[in-house]
């Protein structure tokens, strides 16, 4: 990355067009909620976020994406996205963080989109990671993935001035998480179990206040994990992340995507580097964002707005007749 790409990446100009892309996608996936049909969702929610990306004048390239180019006909991993007259940037991106969730009218789906200088971001292969993460104001170090889930929920409730006890931590439900629940368990903290989503479960943990939660933790999607760690770079907070590799297959994968420390554990910083900007946009309700609704002969959305140059978070409310 050099430094005239830096200086040429104006994260307060492109600000709002990102925040336009993620509106864009949540408006066309909300027309699925309730509709029982995954693909169509996502499919709906790539179309309307590609279009809206094709009219900043930037010169994109998706690092986290649908997938690997013969696999997503749209917003694949290296897509050249942008009108080509503006900076270079890294783009990452989920357009439907949630497909089941808008599918079965479930909360906290997402669109969810972030940009930073060319260069700044992992480009993180398409394997899962083992993540660890908790809000602001702690020391670096305060919690490791190292420790076991007993010794992370003591060392954070220590670090807080509260008894174990008091600690909300959110874990994706799945059989995998059964022995990391039950050492959650053994501390008497409570468990905010979630069916998808792992990117809202990490952005809860940036503002335990309005969420209740303090800590993240459990195995998830490794691009998932770069997005969690932009919207942390703008809250602020930590997290850690290791790749986990269930095959030859995907240690390839790894490979090919520039990776050569398998076992390596990665922080924020590593995830994305610099300075960057962040969006996502409520499809259905959560505990960060409201859904997107109809409002008579409207449609209104509900966007969080990011850039972690200057810590700014903006919410954005957007009414439509166009939908």
């Amino acid at each position: 990355m050099s430094a005239d790409t830096v200086v040429t990446f104006q994260d307060r100009m492109l600000s709002l067009g990102l925040a336009r892309v993620s509106e864009a996608a949540a408006i066309a996936s909300a027309r699925l909620i309730g509709r029982g049909d995954e693909k169509a969702a996502d499919a709906a929610a790539v179309a309307a976020m590609r279009s809206e990306l094709n009219k900043l004048d930037i010169r994109g390239v998706v690092v986290i994406g649908e997938g690997e180019r013969d696999e997503a006909p749209m917003l694949y991993i290296g897509e050249q996205v942008g009108t080509g007259a503006g900076p270079e940037v890294d783009i990452a991106l989920d357009p439907l963080e949630g497909t089941t969730l808008t599918a079965k009218a479930m909360p906290n789906a997402l669109t969810v989109i972030a940009m930073g200088p060319r260069g700044s971001m992992l480009h993180a292969p398409d394997v899962y990671m083992d993540k660890l993460a908790i809000g602001p104001g702690f020391p670096d170090g305060v919690v490791s993935l190292e420790m076991s889930p007993r010794a992370r929920v003591e060392a954070l409730a220590k670090a807080k001035g509260c008894p174990p006890s008091d600690i909300t931590v959110c874990i994706l439900e799945r059989p995998r998480h059964a022995e990391l629940i039950a050492g959650v368990r053994e501390t008497g903290a409570s468990i905010r179990l979630i069916t998808d989503g792992d990117v809202a479960g990490v952005i809860h943990c940036a503002e335990p206040d309005e969420t209740g939660i303090d800590m993240y933790m459990g195995s998830g999607g490794a691009p998932e994990g770069v997005l969690a760690a932009a919207a942390l770079k703008c809250m602020g907070g930590q997290i850690l992340g290791r790749l986990l590799f269930r095959n030859d297959g995907e240690i390839a994968r790894a490979r090919k995507a520039g990776i050569e420390d398998l076992d390596r554990i990665y922080t924020r910083d590593d995830m994305v580097s610099a300075d960057v900007i962040f969006a996502a946009t409520g499809v259905t309700d959560g505990s960060i964002l409201k859904g997107a609704h109809r409002d008579g002969p409207y449609l209104q959305t509900d966007t969080i707005l990011m850039r972690s140059r200057t810590g700014s978070v903006r919410r954005l409310r957007y009414r439509t007749r166009n939908f």
